[in-house]
């Protein structure tokens, strides 16, 4: 496969069969959605050095791909009957808001992680997450946004999925204000780490998940490339 510079990645969904799936993987994986469309998507190495993910940048993404994404995510989350979009940040904002535009609505509802001084505390949560582990955050509704959100069917929306840890706060934060939602959404699930964080919240919430597409924790091969696990 064709070596790519890094800003590069996530500017095109490729035609059905554009890259082979099946076989090892160098600088980048080759995920598909359901129609057979592809996007190419960049490598990034675990602790360890022995397993890799694929990544998705959302807000570094061309407006076609973001559009694409939104699109199939919008139709896979319409049959709930949704009122609001609620976006986690900081990337699923990019993606709350345009699922939000493809269903009509003309506005959403974005939870965030700096805190203002109007917030309340009780309209908190603990957050960490897969790519910034490190940092100990909270992340925040805003109390004005609170009637957004109480008696309407709510979809939470993030741009990935990977441990379940942010996801599973936006449910709690949600929870503290009496609302539980109806569906989440995705672009991309990643890998299956999340599915037993989202099971200790609730078992309900798998069956509400929806992605547009899944990707795999990849493995070093003898050769030093990459593949996904039978």
């Amino acid at each position: 496969m064709k070596e790519m510079v890094p800003h590069d990645f996530w500017q095109e969904i490729h035609p059905p069969g554009s890259f082979e799936t099946g076989g090892d993987f160098t600088s980048f994986f080759v995920a598909e959605l359901e129609d057979g469309k592809q996007l190419r998507l960049p490598i990034r190495v675990l602790a360890g050095g022995n397993h890799a993910l694929a990544s998705l940048i959302i807000n570094q993404a061309s407006f076609a791909v973001l559009d694409e994404l939104a699109e199939k995510l919008a139709a896979k989350i319409e049959p709930f009957g949704i009122d609001v979009i609620a976006g986690l940040p900081t990337l699923g904002l990019t993606l709350a808001a345009a699922v939000a535009q493809k269903l009509g609505h003309s506005r959403y509802v974005p939870f965030g992680t700096s805190r203002k001084f109007w917030y309340r505390d009780e309209l908190s949560v603990a957050l960490s997450s897969i790519t910034t582990p490190e940092q100990h955050k909270r992340l925040y509704l805003d109390p004005r946004m609170l009637p957004l959100l109480e008696g309407r069917r709510v979809a939470l929306i993030d741009d990935v999925i990977s441990s379940g840890t942010s996801i599973v706060a936006g449910v709690d934060l949600l929870a503290g204000c009496g609302i539980e939602p109806v569906a989440i959404g995705a672009a991309m699930l990643q890998s299956d780490r999340w599915r037993a964080k989202l099971d200790a919240a609730g078992l309900r919430w798998q069956r509400l998940t929806k992605g547009v597409f899944t990707t795999p924790i990849l493995e070093r091969t003898a050769e030093g490339k990459w593949r996904a696990p039978v």
